[in-house]
Order: C-alpha cells, then sequence, then structure tokens
C-alpha cells in the first residue's frame, strides 16, 4: 500500500491560519482593510501568492472583501477566529501551572543565592 500525497485542507479557520502567509495577512488586516496591492507591498510577496492566499481566507469566512469600483478591499472577520481562540484558551491553565512553577523555581534560586551571599 503506498502513501498518498497529503492535500492541504483549508476547510476551516484551524486549517487555514496553519500557513504563515495566511496568519501574517490576517495580522495586517487586523488593523484596516487593504487591498491586494497594499498586502503586496507590505509583504513583500508576489500578488498571485497573496490572492491565493485571500481566496483560502475568504472561503472559510476569516477575510470578507468589498468592491469599490475596481479596487476590492479586504478586511479581517475575526469572529470566525473565536473556535481558534476558544481551542487555545482550554490551554490557559496548563500554561498558568507551567509559568508558576517557573516562577517558583526561579525564586527559589534567587533566595538561594541571596543566602550564600550573606
Amino acid at each position: 500500500m503506498t502513501d498518498m500525497p497529503r492535500s492541504p485542507t483549508t476547510t476551516d479557520a484551524f486549517n487555514a491560519i496553519a500557513e504563515e502567509r495566511r496568519r501574517e495577512i490576517i495580522h495586517h488586516l487586523a488593523g484596516q482593510e487593504r487591498s491586494v496591492n497594499d498586502l503586496v507591498d507590505s509583504m513583500g510577496v508576489a500578488q498571485p501568492q497573496v490572492s491565493k492566499h485571500l481566496r483560502v481566507l475568504r472561503e472559510v469566512g476569516l477575510v470578507n472583501v468589498r468592491q469599490d469600483g475596481k479596487h476590492r478591499w479586504y478586511s479581517l472577520n475575526a469572529k470566525q477566529l473565536k473556535p481558534v481562540f476558544d481551542w487555545v484558551q482550554t490551554f490557559e491553565q496548563f500554561w498558568d501551572h507551567q509559568l508558576a512553577g517557573v516562577k517558583a523555581l526561579a525564586e527559589a534560586k534567587a533566595k538561594a543565592a541571596k543566602q550564600e551571599k550573606s
């Protein structure tokens, strides 16, 4: 049995944001709506690549597009990131516990170093 190459899936926000360039586009759109050319200029990526990533982000609902004459303006639909936020938030308690452990270790080392100097 041969392994079939896995095609990328972009059916939801999780898969769409798995690609670094798409996360970069989301970052650029977080502050304001932009045209493809704005994104090309700020990202230093060829227009066809930016358009391809915008298409994926539109298909999963992360990006809205507005036609204004000859120009298309893209904006972030942050509501579609809520499932990602909710999932990541489930790890908050884990990270709080980990960071508390690191803090306790650092404080113990600082206390021991202070006692050695005394």
